[in-house]
């Protein structure tokens, strides 16, 4: 059975209502509805050092949250807009990231090689499509795979106060965007766990 494991990158801790949270347990859902099974965590709900090795010493709780993406077929970075950026949290998951181009074995396999990555984004104003080229350009260059359509995001009208937690119904548009990203990520992690990338070397 695949399985998928979801990182919220909200600023939001614990069970407070997050935008963010609202869209990612969406994809989740819409995972599940592929036979993929999931669980997720709030990165801001851990003691996630900068840095970037794969443990920053005592106290780094980012070891255990590396072991579950390592773990998954499919890593599902979420994340909110600030100032037109992926949040800061988000920025030091993908700096931790980084100690993946030491892992890389002597046949040139990244530990990444074979999983599947996708990103989900909100926010109140635009920018969404700048947040996830970010993110998407990061997350290959560390080795994970992805796939077609793959991007979900909602953001609200400029200078307006919306949520996208405060909408009453899912925009169709987005609907469609999340079951397409979740289809061609479980479809892409079958495919990628049936035949993995060859060696380089």
């Amino acid at each position: 059975m695949l399985s998928a494991f979801g990182l919220n990158c909200t600023l939001k801790r614990g069970d407070q209502p997050s935008s963010t949270q609202k869209l990612l347990d969406q994809v989740l859902r819409a995972l599940d509805g592929y036979g993929v099974s999931t669980a997720y965590e709030r990165a801001v709900d851990h003691d996630i050092k900068p840095g970037v090795k794969t443990d920053e010493g005592a106290g780094d709780a980012w070891p255990a949250i590396r072991k579950r993406i390592d773990q998954a077929n499919i890593f599902v970075l979420a994340t909110p807009i600030w100032m037109g950026q992926p949040c800061s949290v988000a920025k030091r998951v993908l700096e931790r990231l980084d100690a993946v181009f030491g892992e890389i074995d002597e046949h040139g396999i990244y530990p990444t090689f074979g999983k599947v990555a996708i990103v989900s984004v909100v926010g109140n104003e635009d920018g969404a499509h700048h947040v996830t080229a970010e993110l998407y350009q990061a997350l290959a260059d560390v080795g994970f795979t992805i796939p077609g359509g793959s991007s979900s995001y909602w953001v609200g009208e400029a200078m307006h106060k919306k949520n996208y937690i405060d909408l009453d119904q899912t925009p169709e548009a987005l609907a469609g965007a999340i079951q397409t990203q979740a289809c061609n990520a479980a479809h892409l992690a079958a495919l990628l766990q049936e035949k993995p990338y060859p060696a380089t070397r």
